[in-house]
């Protein structure tokens, strides 16, 4: 589809953007094509922008118009898929060079790949990634997701769950939501100990200042994409302190973006996974601690058609890491050449806004929304019949 685009085109509707408005300039605008200088995440006329944590953030490595950006494939199938959206950048003529850092969760933690790659991302600012195998054995090592988020701080976490125009079947049409989930802390703090044997405490952290954090993103998220409802997911019912903390944060943060006409509420997390199934139409944006966003972009994933069709990123003040919004590894159809590249290739996409390369998104963006339309080129998660390699090259 690439060769077929002679110049860049106005973005198509679900997967082509401008760039996000800051709701401070969003009164100065004197037409709706007027571009605001901020990174963002998707576009405001499908509200999937995201916008940087920090409006303070600077682009990484750039000599010469060419971005350099981290490449840390992943397990399973990341590889395949981190080997279509090179493929695809290339035919697309996008300016950016990769640093590629074949880490596994496999094998035993590489150090000195581990301290590079992370050595990379400091210094580039941006980096695609796919998933990293997290050992279920006490006796494997931590999680390398888990570790790269909290080293380099890149606490929120974003999902877009969102229908795609095509031919695959679906219990639910419009669907259009964003969960946003606390990357740093709650379940995933991994602080456990064995006080007797045969006793495990596995201690759940939450604290106000990352859940005032992880809030206020998740409004200035609905604000600047034009969302209209924020849901905070909680237990607070039975987890009194630590999810009543999270509750009654979210509720402080809330009053402050009354007089901008986002509504607010909150539902108990079991609730929130039949609610998410049974009528998700009901949902704009989710704010949630780690393990329920977790859980519900994995929820969110089957009611759109899989985890191959969820983009995500990840943001923190100084650095963005661009990931599926489901975090499989794939390890069952590794190597057969049918595992489905969109999540990824969604996810540079949105990158490649981040970084200012608009025009070339563009060109992917509708390149990819063709083949997604006519579906006749499909991989078998969406009861097609063709290769990794068939959808790659039908989008080039």
């Amino acid at each position: 589809m690439l060769r077929n685009l002679s110049r860049p085109l106005r973005p198509v509707a679900s997967l082509c953007a401008r760039r996000a408005v800051p709701a401070a300039a969003a009164t100065n605008l004197s037409g709706p094509f007027q571009l605001a200088p901020v990174r963002s995440f998707g576009t405001v006329e499908t509200k999937t922008a995201l916008p940087p944590a920090s409006a303070s953030f600077q682009p990484g490595t750039v000599y010469g118009g060419q971005h350099t950006v981290t490449l840390i494939p992943g397990d399973g199938i990341g590889l395949e898929m981190a080997n279509a959206v090179k493929t695809i950048f290339s035919a697309a003529n996008v300016p950016v060079n990769w640093e590629q850092f074949d880490l596994s969760g496999y094998t035993k933690k590489d150090e000195q790949m581990l301290k590079q790659a992370m050595d990379s991302i400091r210094r580039n600012k941006v980096a695609l990634k796919g998933i990293l195998y997290t050992p279920r054995s006490h006796l494997g090592h931590s999680s390398l997701n888990v570790f790269l988020r909290k080293d380099l701080d890149i606490y929120a976490s974003t999902s877009i769950i969102e229908n795609l125009p095509g031919s695959w079947p679906t219990r639910h049409k419009n669907v259009n939501f964003a969960i946003i989930r606390e990357n740093t802390e709650g379940e995933y703090s991994g602080l456990e100990h064995t006080p007797v044997p045969g006793v495990v405490e596995s201690l759940k952290v939450v604290t106000r200042y990352k859940t005032e954090r992880i809030a206020k993103y998740a409004f200035d998220f609905a604000l600047k994409n034009g969302r209209k409802k924020v849901t905070a997911i909680h237990k607070a019912n039975i987890m009194k302190l630590g999810d009543g903390l999270f509750l009654n944060t979210c509720r402080e943060v809330a009053k402050r973006y009354e007089s901008s006409g986002i509504q607010f509420n909150d539902m108990i997390v079991d609730n929130a996974s039949m609610q998410l199934v049974s009528k998700p139409s009901q949902f704009d944006v989710i704010v949630c601690g780690n393990l329920y966003g977790n859980i519900l972009s994995n929820v969110g994933a089957a009611i759109v058609g899989g985890p191959g069709l969820v983009p995500g990123a990840n943001f923190g003040a100084n650095y963005a890491v661009f990931e599926p919004g489901c975090r499989h590894v794939g390890k069952d159809i590794q190597g057969r050449n049918s595992a489905n590249p969109t999540a990824l290739l969604m996810s540079s996409i949105h990158m490649l806004r981040h970084l200012g390369l608009n025009n070339e998104a563009n060109r992917i963006s509708q390149a990819l929304t063709a083949v997604i339309t006519e579906s006749k080129v499909l991989t078998p998660d969406l009861g097609g019949s063709n290769t990794t390699t068939d959808f790659t090259t039908a989008v080039m």
